[in-house]
């Protein structure tokens, strides 16, 4: 299973960046992914069936008691031939309706496919939440398409709102039910219900996470909205996959909570109420797409109460149905697609005559439109009788009920009745498709997906045996009824199912044909009053009162002061870990200040320096001093013995302290001139002393106070194992490699997000006309800016006064020494000093140094690389190098040493973990890049492409004599 979830988003990938060279190939690419998924299920299915589920486990933290737990059952299998058969039928679909953009749309409906295959076959709450949002995020991005559309962004943002909120009211419910139980594993959950008042609590929140990923109302606006994305992700998301995981969710869990107090009304409830309004709406749709929409937020809702009931009987029509739905609504909606590509429009008022012109597209469409409506001898036909069953009969509280039944007859007759609405909306008529003139025919592979869909059904109704025995996997997990368990067939005999499907049916017809002749005017208003409640306009107002409440709130809490900003967070961070610090200092013994009296001058230095911090007012000046203070701190790393951190400090603080003076080029000299009022100034000491203090204690505190047994010799006796004999560096890129792997990502999403604040700062600013392309046209050997017209490309960039050909020399000359060296400390880090980060740190400073004196070209032509690559490479990696192991059954980021022998050097020893470790060097060298790139100021007086190099002085006085002094001091 893990295989296949990776080979999910491997192909995406790929087909990402690379699958516009297969052209309209890339489809049938993207097809085999799922095909093998369906494949598998179908290899697995003998023994998933028999009751022997497929279970895989992988211990991706055990110390967190993190674990990616996978288990295939017969509601999973079902599920995944679903997202797996239908999935790969829409993307040979995609074929022939998606024109433009064909990688992206691939890649996205692949993604999605490996999204929803991970989400049913999770058996941990936390697993199944990530799978759960992943699908969130790929259909905003699939709805929203290349956000060139305002109506598309609306409604993609629409879906990502509720679906998104939701799914974070469903994770608390998650935790709530996990912390109760005592496992997050929903196998041991199914096996050992909790009960409880907090476990109502958690199904309450469970099902509201449901109903909005299912569209039940009034939380179902965002489906008939979502109408405007292409056919093909209307078919896929909101038929057969994305709409139906909070289905599965209620499925899932419902063997466990179905007798919890509020789940089994709020269900049915819900669920029967959503499936009588909407559609009762859809008969009032005259776009085909809308009104499928609205058919699928009803038969959602009935598929919420058969799961919701919590019986054996509801739970095997729910199953039949679920299978029956996917088939019959996906097929309607690709039949929509074919229709609108040769007509031009979805409009019924629009469409007639269309049945005759194109009768195989006509007798796709009555299949699965007859399956709807529950016509026999189709499987929706089979799965209504069931339903039916389900409320008949005396059964647990829930099932019997007058009103549940009448609710379920009600909605099954609109359902006939939108179903022949639309089939007399798209095909009848007697005149000619509007004004589009048809040529030929649609070309086979175009109708060949909804036709085996629609098939599908016919034969899933014929085949009942088959399906009775899919659904019997899912619903013998429930007891019993008092009556003989119920069994699928196409014929029970005369049973009070029977009749219920013909009245259904014949209510149905005369509904219809009510509505279609018009007859009185209270019909009309009757039928009109649905389109009087638009969730739409509930949303967007319930949005706009967030807005002008946010509005509020951010006028009065966010003037635009940093200073206040400032103060705020760290009396904040202060204040509230405060309490606890004082409540623990009685406990404390005595600090030890000093170990060695060396320490003494140091820190005092550190200390003057930074009491000169405070009274200066030149910007530079501050920044030294600043600098000054690190590296004394460095200074008393390397005296306690911490060499590797001392070395890290120092690279860490020369690269800060010159990024620093980078941005100093572009502000006045001094600060902020003018004097501050009295009372400002006191609130800011006051703020400062205090938060000063808080630290000093906190950090004394913390070295003081007594610790358990230490982790460090337990990690120092197994340091071996690592193949290291530096015990920092195998603690960083092997026994907590995790956290180094979370910290990169931190790191690597800051770089991204500052340089992407940069740019949207240089958007608003005069650029040049050139594109980025006729600028590499321009310097095909540096890749960054500027053409290679001298000897040193870039040097032009700095003034002639401030040119030094002797350091431009020598700059060339260490640069091959510095990149040598921070090699060496990257591949020396598993024995001395150094590592992953200390390389990359060094390798940055000496493109810092080239950037300094060579300019943007320069660089550009050292590394002729994308800054985003190399640091996307680097993480790449990293977490390449972690997901390894587990393809052997290893835990993540499980290093191995390899000992050879080569000639001449003898047996040389290779510790897996070494590739890691190049990740980091790598990343770190990128995000170096991609900051140099982005600050993207020339050497000379003047900004980026000739621009003002005063832009971002505005604010203090503009391009004045400061400003200019400025600039020459940070130089």
């Amino acid at each position: 299973m893990l295989y296949l979830l990776a080979a999910h988003a491997g192909v995406a990938l790929v087909l990402a960046r690379w699958g516009r060279r297969l052209g309209r190939h890339v489809w049938f690419a993207a097809a085999l992914v799922p095909l093998a998924t369906v494949a598998w299920a179908a290899a697995e299915a003998p023994g998933v069936l028999g009751g022997v589920p497929v279970a895989e486990s992988v211990r991706w933290a055990p110390s967190l008691g993190l674990t990616i737990d996978l288990r295939l059952d017969g509601l999973a299998s079902l599920m995944l031939w679903i997202v797996g058969g239908v999935g790969a039928l829409v993307l040979l679909y995609s074929r022939h309706y998606v024109d433009e953009d064909r990688p992206r749309e691939a890649a996205l409906l692949l993604a999605f496919a490996g999204a929803m295959s991970g989400l049913v076959v999770a058996d941990n709450l936390f697993v199944l939440y990530v799978f759960w949002e992943l699908t969130t995020v790929v259909s905003f991005l699939l709805i929203a398409g290349r956000g060139t559309e305002q109506p598309r962004r609306k409604a993609a943002r629409q879906a990502l709102l509720v679906t998104a909120a939701g799914g974070l009211v469903m994770l608390l419910g998650f935790v709530l039910l996990g912390e109760t139980a005592g496992t997050y594993t929903v196998s041991a959950l199914l096996a050992r219900p909790p009960r409880g008042t907090t476990v109502a609590v958690a199904a309450v929140l469970i099902l509201v996470g449901a109903f909005t990923k299912s569209a039940q109302m009034p939380l179902h606006g965002w489906l008939p909205a979502a109408m405007v994305a292409p056919t093909p992700v209307s078919a896929y998301l909101h038929a057969a996959a994305m709409v139906k995981a909070g289905v599965y969710l209620v499925a899932r869990l419902a063997p466990a909570l179905a007798e919890v107090a509020p789940w089994r009304p709020m269900a049915l409830t819900v669920g029967l109420v959503t499936m009588v309004l909407a559609a009762w709406r859809a008969l009032t749709e005259t776009d085909l797409k809308r009104l499928l929409a609205y058919g699928t937020v009803s038969e959602l809702g009935m598929l919420i109460a058969l799961f919701g009931a919590g019986t054996r009987t509801a739970a095997l029509a729910g199953t039949v149905m679920l299978a029956a739905h996917a088939a019959f609504k996906a097929a309607l909606f690709l039949t929509v697609g074919i229709i609108e590509h040769r007509t031009g429009t979805r409009d019924i008022r629009e469409l007639s005559g269309l049945g005759r012109r194109e009768p195989v597209l006509w007798a796709v469409a009555v299949l699965a439109a007859a399956s709807m409506a529950g016509l026999p001898p189709l499987v929706g036909y089979v799965g209504k009788e069931a339903s039916y069953a389900a409320f008949l009969h005396p059964a647990p509280p829930g099932g019997g009920d007058a009103w549940l039944l009448s609710g379920l007859v009600v909605g099954s007759a609109l359902t006939v009745a939108y179903a022949a609405h639309f089939m007399t909306g798209a095909f009848g008529g007697d005149r000619q498709t509007g004004d589009v003139r048809l040529t030929g025919r649609p070309a086979p592979g175009f109708v060949a997906p909804a036709a085996v869909l629609s098939a599908a059904g016919l034969l899933m109704g014929i085949g009942y045996p088959a399906m009775d025995a899919v659904a019997r996997s899912y619903a013998d997990s429930y007891p019993a009824g008092p009556d003989a368990p119920y069994a699928l067939a196409l014929w029970h005999g005369p049973t009070p199912e029977l009749g219920l499907s013909a009245l259904t049916v014949t209510a149905g017809a005369l509904l219809y044909a009510g509505s279609r002749r018009h007859l009185g005017d209270a019909m009309g208003r009757i039928l009109a009053l649905p389109g009087r409640f638009r969730a739409d306009d509930g949303f967007e107002r319930a949005r706009g009162a967030l807005d002008a409440a946010a509005h509020r709130l951010t006028g009065r809490t966010q003037p635009g002061s940093l200073p206040l900003y400032l103060t705020v967070i760290l009396l904040t961070v202060s204040v509230v870990p405060g309490a606890a610090l004082a409540a623990m200092a009685p406990s404390v013994g005595v600090p030890r200040l000093s170990s060695s009296l060396i320490e003494v001058p140091v820190a005092l230095g550190v200390l003057a320096a930074a009491s000169a911090v405070l009274r200066t007012r030149h910007r530079l000046t501050g920044v030294l001093l600043a600098g000054a203070v690190g590296y004394g701190v460095a200074v008393l790393f390397l005296l306690q013995g911490a060499p590797d951190l001392a070395l890290t400090q120092f690279l860490i603080e020369t690269m800060t302290l010159v990024l620093i003076v980078l941005v100093l080029r572009r502000m006045p000299a001094r600060f902020t001139p003018g004097r501050t009022a009295a009372r400002v100034r006191l609130v800011r000491a006051t703020a400062a002393a205090f938060v000063g203090a808080f630290f000093a204690a906190l950090a004394l505190v913390t070295t003081s106070v007594e610790h358990g047994p230490a982790a460090s010799a337990e990690q120092l006796r197994r340091l071996p194992e690592t193949g290291a004999h530096n015990a920092v560096n195998a603690i960083i890129v092997d026994f907590r490699a995790l956290d180094t792997m979370g910290e990169i990502a931190v790191l690597f999403v800051t770089a991204v997000g500052v340089v992407s604040l940069i740019r949207v700062w240089r958007d608003g600013r005069p650029r040049d006309d050139r594109t980025r392309e006729e600028s590499r046209k321009l310097s095909p050997a540096a890749h960054w800016d500027e053409p290679q017209e001298k000897w040193l490309p870039g040097a032009d960039e700095r003034p002639g006064e401030e040119r030094s050909v002797l350091l431009e020399v020598v700059t060339r000359l260490l640069f091959p020494s510095a990149l040598v060296l921070s090699l060496f400390l990257l591949f020396s880090g598993h024995d001395r000093p150094g590592g992953g980060f200390s390389g990359g740190l060094v390798a940055g400073q000496a493109l810092i140094l080239r950037y300094l004196v060579g300019g943007r070209a320069d660089l550009g032509a050292a590394i002729p690389v994308a800054p985003g690559t190399v640091a996307g490479a680097g993480f790449a990696l990293a977490a390449g190098t972690g997901l390894v192991p587990v393809c052997f059954s290893r835990e993540p980021f499980t290093a191995v040493t390899v000992t050879t022998h080569v000639p001449v050097l003898g047996d040389v020893d290779f510790v897996t973990s070494i590739v890691f470790d190049i990740g980091v060097y790598v990343l770190v060298i990128g995000i170096t890049l991609k900051l140099l790139s982005a600050v993207g100021v020339s050497l000379g007086h003047g900004g980026e492409d000739g621009e003002d190099g005063e832009g971002g002085e505005g604010g203090e006085g503009g391009a004045d004599e400061p400003a200019a002094e400025g600039r020459r001091e940070a130089r």
